[in-house]
């Protein structure tokens, strides 16, 4: 479908899209970009790209597909540097885990969003880091949110979602403040747990050997607090709004067990705890 796919951000998450792309014949050659040249030397060892660029201009120069993956953090500064050089002929996607931050980006450069510009989120990942943590079957069964614009070209909007269900994805589409509300939720809030239960216990850590002593619940619950610092920094500040109304939810919701501990009130919270388990095992089925 695509002689030639600009990779901008080779990690984990890119790195499966080349390989997905490569695997499933949708594209000729797989060209990099990213700040850090030993990753990209190392991807081409890897095969995961053909060849990589440092300079951006050069990179996207001849694609038809371009592929932003870098942190949502770096996204202004990239489509500035591609302004001069943005081709009405190339598709341009994401795979940001924010797309209001996005949206805002690419409008604050080019004053509007580009007609050939879809914006994308694959749901799917691992708290693991790097080209060499990409898989050819991430995406295999898992959703891509597509995000666009009421101006967004047809024909590109179609070639997009043949892309992201040629690598294996499901594939729908939802406004850009839904998609940001839902991944609060589901990821965003999450992660921020996650981070701080291991702050918490990381500071109490040398009087009391907490984490000699952790077994398997605090494994599981705090898996993904090993995701990129940086990643997760500029994801939560790029959908802080949503994120902290969600966190005046926890809050009470802790409030709330709070008070039942006090007060000794186990019916509260059997019941509090019986609602949630049955919640989660309605979710679990649902991805049966």
């Amino acid at each position: 479908m695509f002689e030639r796919i600009c990779i901008v951000g080779v990690g984990m998450i890119g790195g499966s899209v080349a390989r997905a792309a490569r695997a499933k014949q949708w594209c000729g050659s797989i060209t990099g970009f990213g700040r850090h040249e030993a990753g990209l030397k190392r991807a081409v060892e890897l095969g995961v790209i053909d060849d990589y660029q440092l300079d951006l201009g050069e990179a996207v120069k001849g694609a038809d597909l371009v592929v932003f993956c870098s942190p949502v953090g770096t996204f202004e500064d990239l489509f500035r540097q591609l302004q001069a050089d943005w081709s009405p002929n190339t598709l341009y996607t994401d795979v940001g885990s924010t797309k209001g931050s996005v949206v805002a980006a690419i409008r604050k450069v080019f004053g509007r969003i580009p007609e050939n510009f879809v914006p994308a989120h694959p749901i799917a990942g691992s708290e693991n880091n790097g080209v060499e943590a990409s898989r050819v079957d991430l995406l295999h069964q898992r959703r891509v949110i597509l995000t666009p614009d009421e101006d967004t070209d047809a024909t590109m909007l179609k070639t997009c979602q043949s892309f992201w269900e040629a690598l294996g994805a499901e594939v729908c589409c939802m406004s850009v403040d839904h998609h940001d509300t839902v991944l609060a939720a589901t990821s965003h809030l999450p992660h921020v747990l996650a981070f701080a239960l291991v702050e918490l216990l990381r500071s109490k850590e040398d009087e009391q050997e907490l984490f000699k002593y952790a077994a398997g619940g605090f494994k599981d619950f705090t898996r993904i607090a090993s995701s990129s610092p940086t990643m997760w920094a500029d994801i939560c500040m790029a959908n802080a709004d949503k994120i902290i109304s969600l966190l005046d939810d926890y809050k009470q919701s802790m409030d709330d067990i709070g008070r039942c501990l006090q007060t000794q009130d186990r019916d509260s919270l059997l019941s509090f705890f019986e609602d949630a388990n049955d919640a989660r095992r309605q979710y679990l089925e649902q991805l049966k």
